[in-house]
């Protein structure tokens, strides 16, 4: 696996994981971005849209992008379920195997 693919998926899952323990308050791309950037120093506005974006398209959050510029976005049922391996992770996001019961 390359680098860049590794990190992307691995950016979205955590991105999930943050969203869904700030739940049930909305998100700015700000703090996520500070929270992302504790993983990746190099993480960079535009990297982050652009897996914001990816996760909205495959309806795991809902974005709300504000005329000033900045984006909010919350988890939505979809999103929910995968963090709490209730549903499948298809490929793009790098979810780690489910190695203990409950």
């Amino acid at each position: 696996m390359d680098y860049q693919r590794h990190r992307r998926e691995a950016m979205r899952w955590n991105i999930l994981l943050m969203l869904y323990k700030s739940r049930p308050y909305t998100t700015n791309e700000r703090f996520i971005v500070d929270v992302i950037g504790a993983i990746y120093p190099d993480v960079t506005a535009l990297e982050l849209r652009q897996e914001l974006d990816y996760l909205a398209d495959r309806k795991m959050l809902e974005l709300n992008k504000q005329p000033s510029g900045i984006w909010f976005s919350d988890l939505t049922r979809l999103g929910v379920d995968l963090v709490e391996y209730t549903i499948d992770c298809g490929p793009g996001i790098a979810r780690p195997m489910k190695y203990w019961s409950e």
